[in-house]
């Protein structure tokens, strides 16, 4: 049984941002939800809140609004077999312990009840950029590998997909492209395998995928910028990416832009309403992508290509490109005052 289980129990009405907050603490991808005797009234998991953001469901929200009122349960004489069974008939990676009155006395994981997984997918890190808004951070320095929270940022994603069970690591590198070459070397110090993709000329977002061996294995690979510092579980990323069946899977965020002005709505030239300072939202990419194998080994070599591009192209062919919005912390290290924000952030959330 997990040990921190208590950390994430939270009231039903909560609101959708203080849930995600106790969901990004307590690291299980689920909220539990009980009453004032601590009796279970509904589960809230990460999932649940990315479908909420997805309709639009306001960060204000109560989480009745977007939670499970009836979730599996299991008692606390269930058997480690009994529990992993009902998890995999019902393709559950939690379960809630209770007692014969509904008292919250735990949680299970499908993870915990397995040793790590392993995956064999491939990850391919974008390290080849010049990193030109970081001057003069970077005139001597690849931006992935400029020091947050006392090593690089490479450093630090590789080791979180390390420690999430993946192994394979492709980078495609240009720029200064022996600081990152010597410093990761061929992945012996981490227990995986890195081969450097170079890009003799700047590729673009992902023009460098079309420089990756034949050899590939038939399965989804995660992409993503080497210059990101997220929480993203990657494997629940996978996990969403094969269950919707897509090409791709797009990780978001969602962004909002207050207008400072106030904004008039009109008739032809009758004023219909004046909205002072509307905040506008949308979902913005982070970066951060799930490609099928079939999708990266039709990409042309030595072209250049953006991902939205890439990703555009196939959209208009009526392929399937989902999208994964991250609550998580993220962060695009682009600019300096990113660059100083990090260094901050890092040992809260690192």
């Amino acid at each position: 049984m997990t040990s921190n289980w208590q950390k994430i129990r939270i009231t039903s009405c909560t609101s959708l941002q203080k849930t995600i907050e106790v969901i990004d603490q307590g690291a299980l991808q689920i909220a539990l939800v009980v009453d004032d005797q601590d009796k279970l009234v509904g589960v809230v998991t990460d999932g649940d809140i990315r479908r909420a953001l997805i309709k639009g469901i306001a960060l204000t929200s109560a989480v009745n609004a977007v939670m499970n009122p009836n979730p599996k349960v299991a008692t606390a004489e269930a058997s480690k077999a009994q529990l992993i069974a009902v998890m995999e008939k019902y393709r559950l990676f939690h379960l809630p312990i209770v007692d014969t009155q509904g008292i919250l006395l735990g949680l299970e994981t499908l993870q915990a009840l397995y040793k790590q997984p392993q995956f064999e997918n491939p990850v391919f890190l974008m390290a080849g950029g010049f990193g030109r808004r970081l001057h003069p951070f970077t005139d001597t320095c690849p931006k992935p590998m400029l020091h947050v929270g006392g090593k690089p940022i490479l450093e630090t994603i590789i080791e979180q997909f390390v420690a999430a069970g993946f192994k394979h690591f492709y980078i495609a590198v240009h720029y200064l492209a022996s600081q990152i070459k010597s410093y990761f070397g061929d992945g012996e110090r981490w227990g995986v395998s890195i081969t450097y993709v170079d890009e003799h000329e700047p590729l673009g977002t992902a023009g460098a995928l079309g420089l990756l061996p034949d050899d590939l294995p038939d399965i989804p690979m995660i992409v993503m910028n080497g210059d990101i510092l997220t929480q993203i579980d990657f494997p629940r990323l996978l996990s969403f990416h094969i269950e919707h069946q897509g090409i791709a899977t797009l990780c978001v965020r969602n962004y909002e832009h207050q207008i400072p002005f106030g904004v008039v709505e009109f008739n032809n030239q009758a004023v219909t309403a004046i909205i002072e300072k509307p905040i506008h939202s949308c979902f913005t990419s982070a970066g951060v992508y799930v490609l099928n194998h079939a999708l990266v080994n039709a990409i042309t070599a030595h072209k250049k290509l953006d991902m939205p591009d890439l990703l555009n192209q196939h959209i208009q062919q009526h392929a399937l490109v989902t999208l994964f919005p991250v609550h998580e912390y993220w962060m695009d290290i682009g600019q300096k005052a990113d660059f100083l924000r990090a260094q901050g952030d890092f040992s809260t959330y690192f």
